[in-house]
């Protein structure tokens, strides 16, 4: 079942927030610089990232040294998915240094939008963000928040975006941008959806699972529409993925990359459409790009999203 929204806030509170994270940018200089010099923005907003990690027990129970030592050992089965810890008092972020280079750079830069939002501040001293926070099943407004100022600092405002206008519709190009703002694919390729004015979608699937006598099936993480994609063909309704789904033939099983693959999809008014759609292994999560074949005029098959 796909993930519940993790980004949408109100058109105040978006100002608000990326008001906040420009702030940061011109504080630390960062305005295009690639990849996105994160720890400059995190400097600039007098943090710093602890050498050593709250996710080490003995590191628990001297950063919670007014707690129990048996009380450390619960929060630490609590924090087992945890990734980063905002200590708002010290103004130490403590990051999960065994999730990937890009995912740490994201997070670095999420505990700094609760220390750069007032009211985060004020209401809190210790922020904690999990797998059900950071990428959540049920969202919190304070984290779409710091996701908002993570992704506008991460993606330097409009910089990114005005980027991929211009480049070709294929998914290489997010994993490029990818690799030249320091973003994790996957945040890259949502990115890439959510600001393109050509029409395109883009579903995070979880990884393959084999079931016996059906082949595979893969979940859908998450749906990411271009705006004018939403208006021309609706929300995504697609749960999963399998092998007699149009998208099967789509999911990269045994290889990295899927070529463009012709298709058809029926839109609002039930008229077929012709689109492409591509995909990208990344291990951690199946990437698929869809988009509208337009002048591409490929050959195409029947089929119907959602």
């Amino acid at each position: 079942m796909p993930r519940s929204d993790d980004s949408t806030i109100d058109e105040a509170g978006r100002r608000a927030v990326e008001a906040r994270a420009k702030a940061a940018l011109d504080r630390a200089g960062a305005w295009d610089r690639y990849p996105t010099p994160v720890d400059d923005v995190v400097a600039a907003a007098n943090l710093k990232v602890a050498v050593s990690n709250a996710f080490d027990l003995n590191h628990i129970v001297s950063f919670l040294a007014d707690k129990a030592a048996d009380a450390a050992k619960i929060l630490k089965s609590a924090l087992s998915k945890i990734w980063g810890v905002l200590d708002v008092e010290d103004g130490i972020i403590h990051i999960d240094d065994s999730v990937t280079k890009s995912r740490q750079a994201f997070l670095k830069l999420h505990e700094t939008g609760h220390h750069e939002l007032p009211t985060h501040r004020r209401l809190f001293r210790l922020f904690q963000d999990s797998e059900k926070t950071l990428d959540p099943a049920v969202a919190d407004l304070f984290e779409r928040e710091a996701n908002n100022f993570a992704r506008y600092a991460l993606f330097q405002g409009n910089r990114y975006g005005s980027m991929a206008a211009d480049m070709a519709m294929a998914i290489k190009t997010p994993m490029n941008l990818a690799s030249k703002f320091g973003a994790s694919i996957y945040a890259a390729c949502r990115e890439f959806a959510r600001t393109n004015h050509r029409e395109c979608l883009v579903y995070v699937l979880e990884p393959v699972e084999f079931v016996p006598g059906d082949g595979f099936r893969a979940v859908v993480r998450r749906a990411e529409p271009s705006p004018s994609f939403r208006a021309h063909f609706g929300e995504p309704r697609v749960l999963e993925i399998t092998p007699d789904h149009p998208l099967g033939r789509v999911v990269p099983i045994g290889r990295k990359l899927t070529k463009p693959t012709p298709m058809r999809v029926r839109d609002l008014n039930g008229e077929q459409v012709d689109v492409i759609a591509e995909a990208f292994d990344t291990t951690h999560n199946i990437i698929i790009l869809l988009y509208t074949a337009r002048t591409l005029r490929p050959e195409t098959v029947a089929m119907k999203v959602g």
